[in-house]
């Protein structure tokens, strides 16, 4: 059996999410576990589709970087997988495709994995380079806040008995950001 899974970011990445269930579904995958988390986020769809695969399945991924977040992430991931006696497919890998079921394939999926972090890392240091530079020139000021923009609505739903779970999934915000708007009023 093929079970697919897809996840983008964010939930307004809508586009890329729609193309990553068609192209699994026109795999074959009779299953599909989606999410829209970021990869450093709880996973709980991944951990239910590593909890739902059996012996002789193969997870199927568009891409490596919707799957793990680092080679560490990757390799435990693949470990799973195998002590349950699945394969991973990728499908676009550097166009072409990669099986973990050949000796090959889990090779290359390794050195692909580790030069993606390393491409990360090295992407990750010249954002922090600019952000730096602009932030010396004046010019930059962060991204505007996006849960305190959600304070009224935090408040209605807190008044109501709503718990901070359930808002932050309503609003699509951190339960962090939740207790910190909450926190605030107390605190004013």
């Amino acid at each position: 059996m093929k079970i697919g899974y897809c996840r983008t970011s964010t939930t307004e990445q809508v586009a890329g999410f729609e193309a990553q269930g068609r192209l699994l579904l026109a795999t074959g995958c009779t299953r599909i576990f989606r999410e829209q988390v970021s990869s450093v986020a709880i996973r709980t769809e991944l951990d239910a589709a590593l909890d739902f695969v059996r012996d002789g399945d193969t997870l199927v991924v568009t891409r490596l970087d919707r799957l793990a977040r680092s080679t560490t992430d990757l390799l435990g991931i693949v470990s799973t997988l195998e002590r349950k006696g699945v394969a991973l497919r990728v499908l676009d890998f550097g166009g072409s495709e990669v099986d973990t079921k050949s000796p090959t394939g889990r090779m290359l999926l390794t050195m692909f994995a580790a030069v993606a972090e390393f491409e990360r890392g090295v992407m990750l240091e010249r954002q922090r380079a600019g952000i730096a530079k602009a932030k010396a020139d004046g010019r930059y000021r962060g991204r505007a806040p996006t849960a305190r923009a959600k304070s009224d609505h935090v408040h209605s739903l807190s008044k109501t008995g709503v718990g901070a779970s359930r808002i932050a999934i309503e609003l699509s915000i951190s339960r962090a950001s939740v207790y910190r708007i909450l926190a605030d009023a107390v605190a004013a």
